[in-house]
């Protein structure tokens, strides 16, 4: 089945005689068991849940693995992928990554005594280089989150294998209609499941599919013992957004070219960060690794004090820290989405104070464009 067809058929309701159009919600904590010295298929929900399972299963399927888990915010899914790790392992991090990761890797890690040091990733050669005995997982985003930059996941993937290393990629801007980093030699994907996952900014959630069965087995463990599994409620909510991802998506992605190439010529605009532009530096690498650009976008405005007037003063552009929903939103990173980035690597990282991101929804584009320009104008 092609993807579009295979986000509505799939078996969302295994086992139930009644065969439900959508899946039941199993709003219980326990299962009744048949016996007082064996468990059943299902116990307690911490432990698993059939909608949750459902949920697992299609992401699976539709990222090309062979088990999901889902968790109760994406955060929670990248500290899980962590706690793989022991102390004195080491991961090696490409510098531009969501806020919360880096407060994660920089502020908590620590305490366990697992470093993590930042590397360009999208220059492989770098990576090998600066892998030792130590490193133990090559972590990375594609796009990259704020800067829009591209990794070369099939390069890296045959550098991981090299040195014997995990390859964990957060596909969160892409989704898995449009980039499947398993098929391109990641060991593990990670969604925030809040963004285009669900697409209606009313979940909060996160994921992790792997191929590897033992793998699998570690990920399930870890759910388990530390009670982070997201629950049946919100994984309802995130089964019925996931059935309209491929409308969605390549509606938002139609929108964001379009709007991408508007902002590439507008004489307001120092820069424009969007891999679906052919000037882009990493469009030749996304055009062979990923169906599209996607519809988060980036740009530069000539100071803070611009970067902060468009965002306020955008009418269907809502100010927003997250991604992905069906309505568009803009946020200024350095005071917004990272923000919670320790000091020392924001430095070190020199995202621009004057940048906008923009997250583009399912709104007529012309008005977008319109409320865009309608902003910029009055710079």
């Amino acid at each position: 089945m092609k993807f579009a067809t295979r986000l509505v058929h799939f078996d969302g309701s295994p086992k139930d005689p009644y065969h439900p159009m959508a899946t039941p919600i199993y709003q219980t904590a326990t299962f009744e068991q048949d016996h007082a010295d064996s468990f059943g298929e299902y116990d307690y929900s911490r432990s698993g849940n059939p909608t949750r399972r459902v949920l697992e299963d299609q992401l699976a399927a539709l990222e090309g693995g062979s088990r999901g888990f889902c968790f109760s915010s994406g955060m929670a899914a990248i500290l899980a992928v962590t706690q793989l790790l022991k102390a004195g392992d080491e991961i090696l991090a490409d510098w531009d990554l969501y806020g919360g990761a880096t407060r994660l890797f920089g502020e908590v890690l620590n305490r366990s005594n697992i470093k993590v040091r930042y590397v360009d990733a999208s220059d492989p050669a770098q990576v090998a280089a600066e892998i030792t005995p130590a490193t133990r997982m090559v972590y990375v985003e594609s796009p990259t989150n704020p800067m829009l930059r591209i990794v070369d996941l099939t390069a890296l993937g045959h550098i991981a294998r090299q040195h014997g290393v995990l390859l964990c990629v957060d596909s969160s801007t892409m989704s898995p209609y449009l980039q499947n980093p398993l098929g391109l030699g990641a060991d593990i994907v990670i969604h925030s499941a809040t963004k285009f996952l669900c697409g209606h900014s009313d979940v909060t959630g996160g994921a992790v599919i792997v191929q590897d069965e033992s793998l699998a087995k570690e990920i399930a463990f870890l759910q388990n013992a530390t009670g982070t599994a997201l629950g049946p409620f919100d994984c309802f909510l995130l089964l019925r957004g996931l059935k309209t991802l491929k409308l969605r998506m390549d509606a938002q992605q139609q929108s964001a070219e379009k709007i991408a190439h508007f902002l590439s010529k507008h004489d307001k605009i120092t820069a424009v960060h969007y891999p679906g532009l052919a000037t882009h530096r990493g469009y030749d690498i996304q055009s062979k690794q990923a169906r599209g650009g996607g519809a988060v976008l980036s740009f530069t405005t000539g100071s803070p004090e611009a970067a902060k007037h468009v965002a306020e003063t955008t009418q269907l552009f809502r100010i927003a820290v997250s991604f992905g929903s069906v309505t568009s939103t803009i946020s200024v990173p350095v005071k917004m989405s990272h923000a919670s980035t320790p000091q020392a690597l924001k430095e070190s990282r020199g995202i621009p104070d004057d940048l906008i991101r923009l997250s583009v929804g399912i709104e007529d584009p012309d008005e977008l464009l319109e409320d865009l320009d309608s902003a910029l104008r009055t710079l």
